[in-house]
């Protein structure tokens, strides 16, 4: 029984190698910005945009395959707003400046599909509280960090520098980077994929 992961991401794949899960990556080919804007057109909110896209994704991928498909997603939500993933510098500046001293939830999606069925779901939302850091400190940030940052949604890696950037986090750590994985490990072991 093989596991794919749809997805590209680095984080992700480290997150299930580090637990000693076999599986193999590929991109979903979901086009997400596509998705987003029509899950937004229909009044969807972030929680429910972050949960559609992991189910799409693991869905486009196991109808490609007789493999147990994992699909996961991350969207930032500041009090009923959706947050991208910023294109430059100067545009994580302002996601940061508004993050700044604020709560924040991180809502992280994971589906299983097979055979382009779901077979199980979860959504865990940590909340986050970004410390009312100084201007000097965003600008040596930004600096030290770089484009790095552009491929989190909220601008930081709470693996590196960007731990600094919070006065406190409630909620599943591995929800923070980008996979709940206590829940998913659970599934996986409850359906034969690991060891009980």
């Amino acid at each position: 029984m093989k596991v794919i992961l749809a997805s590209k991401s680095a984080t992700r794949a480290q997150l299930l190698a580090g637990a000693g899960v076999a599986f193999e990556a590929t991109s979903s080919g979901v086009d997400e910005d596509a998705a987003k804007q029509s899950l937004l057109a229909e009044g969807h909110g972030p929680r429910a945009i972050a949960d559609a896209l992991a189910e799409l994704k693991a869905l486009k991928v196991s109808r490609r395959t007789s493999d147990l498909v994992i699909g996961a997603d991350q969207t930032l939500d500041l009090d009923g707003v959706l947050f991208d993933k910023s294109d430059t510098i100067d545009e994580a500046r302002i996601v940061l400046r508004r993050l700044r001293g604020r709560r924040h939830l991180l809502h992280t999606a994971v589906v299983a599909a097979k055979e382009g069925a779901i077979l199980w779901r979860a959504v865990v939302s940590p909340k986050i509280e970004m410390r009312d850091f100084s201007d000097a400190f965003l600008e040596d940030y930004l600096t030290r960090e770089g484009e790095a940052i552009l491929g989190s949604v909220g601008c930081y890696r709470l693996e590196g520098l960007g731990a600094q950037l919070f006065a406190k986090i409630d909620g599943d750590h591995f929800a923070v980077l980008g996979l709940p994985l206590i829940e998913l490990l659970g599934f996986l072991r409850n359906h034969g994929y690991l060891r009980a």
